[in-house]
């Protein structure tokens, strides 16, 4: 069965990213320090860059999760400030679906080909199910996230939760009726500089 997810790296105060974040410095300013865990390791991802060198434990964790992905959901701005990945996936070999409002002129070149969704988030999240055969659709950007919520549409949302604070800067869960969401916590992964928690999301 499909599961809709996201897995963000996000601050104490809930920030995925700093302030005045752009194609030269995406993840904001301050923002490299939400995926040191990537990096401060000595164990390899089987699906990350020959940089990304974990703890074993975060290692396992990320693993776990990105073999389950059969389609990724961006949004225009994420996908702006990553350059569109170089023509490439988020996660390698895996569609992409990007929901904008005007695709780009002319469309660049990607592997496998990144599919622009002028239809809403409903529309990219039922194509990119489609698309994973059967695998999970992950959500990228915080408006995507939020968008997914209110929609109905999320079912899992995993924190990466790294003690820093970034004082401002993109906040993942913005703008909510606090009321119309709810969720239970069903796994906690505790690893060298970052808690891992996947929440459920109550419908």
């Amino acid at each position: 069965m499909t599961t809709v997810g996201t897995s963000l790296s996000t601050s104490l105060d809930g920030f995925i990213a700093g302030a005045d974040s752009s194609p030269d410095q995406p993840r904001g300013a301050a923002g490299d320090q939400l995926f040191h865990w990537l990096r401060d390791g000595d164990t390899p991802s089987r699906y990350a860059p020959p940089s990304f060198k974990m703890s074993a434990i975060s290692a396992q964790f990320f693993d776990e999760g990105v073999s389950r992905v059969g389609a990724v959901v961006a949004g225009r701005r994420t996908y702006d400030l990553n350059a569109g990945w170089g023509g490439r996936t988020p996660i390698p070999g895996v569609p992409l679906f990007v929901v904008t409002h005007r695709p780009p002129d002319p469309l660049p070149e990607s592997d496998p080909p990144h599919t622009f969704v002028t239809g809403g988030i409903e529309s990219a999240v039922r194509r990119a199910g489609d698309a994973a055969a059967g695998k999970n659709v992950h959500l990228m950007g915080a408006k995507i996230v939020q968008g997914c919520l209110r929609a109905g549409l999320l079912d899992e949302l995993t924190i990466s939760l790294v003690p820093v604070i970034l004082g401002q800067g993109v906040r993942l869960l913005d703008d909510l009726d606090p009321d119309s969401v709810q969720f239970d916590v069903v796994r906690v992964v505790d690893a060298p500089g970052v808690t891992h928690l996947t929440y459920r999301v109550v419908k």
